[in-house]
């Protein structure tokens, strides 16, 4: 049995947390994808790598912001940083082909990025209507990869462990 976080150490802000992935499934693994057909082609378009990690850099900002000011409890904030960067985190494997999903994402998901925000940028606080059991059902995978069955596994797992490698020896 995996840990629950519902009310944990008595914490009110913890009420329900186990609800959004399910209790046994702390960072929300996906068990099955649903391919959705789109009605044009979603195709991957090379763009400078400096835009990639501004807008990475900008999720990555967005959701400390979410945190520190959406949770007051440190224990809470410690606990779904957590969940946050393991749930992430599982799109190593995907990306690796060793997961034995596709690489894609959730378009109903990804759909509410517009809700975030109220016309005075605040940040909304009402709920965007799903859980975290809900990824996965609506996946759009763009063509267009240099995927090579035969050579990018090596390929790949050599930029992966390269990383690797870069992660550690940064933080230490």
């Amino acid at each position: 049995r995996h840990q629950s976080f519902d009310n944990w150490g008595g914490l009110s802000s913890f009420s329900g947390f186990d609800n959004f992935y399910g209790v046994d499934n702390f960072s929300g693994e996906v068990s099955d994808q649903v391919v959705v057909e789109q009605q044009e082609e979603v195709v991957c378009q090379a763009v400078s790598i400096e835009v990639v990690q501004q807008k990475l850099l900008v999720l990555q900002e967005m959701a400390k912001q979410i945190i520190s000011e959406q949770v007051c409890e440190v224990e809470t904030q410690t606990v779904v940083f957590q969940q946050f960067l393991s749930s992430c985190s599982h799109f190593s494997s995907d990306l690796l082909r060793t997961s034995g999903h596709q690489v894609g994402y959730d378009s109903a998901i990804v759909s509410h990025h517009g809700s975030f925000y109220n016309a005075d940028e605040s940040l909304s606080t009402y709920d965007l209507g799903f859980s975290g059991s809900d990824v996965g059902k609506n996946i759009v995978v763009p063509s267009g990869s240099n995927w090579n069955s035969a050579t990018s596994p090596a390929s790949v797992g050599n930029a992966f462990n390269a990383a690797l490698g870069a992660t550690s020896s940064s933080s230490s």
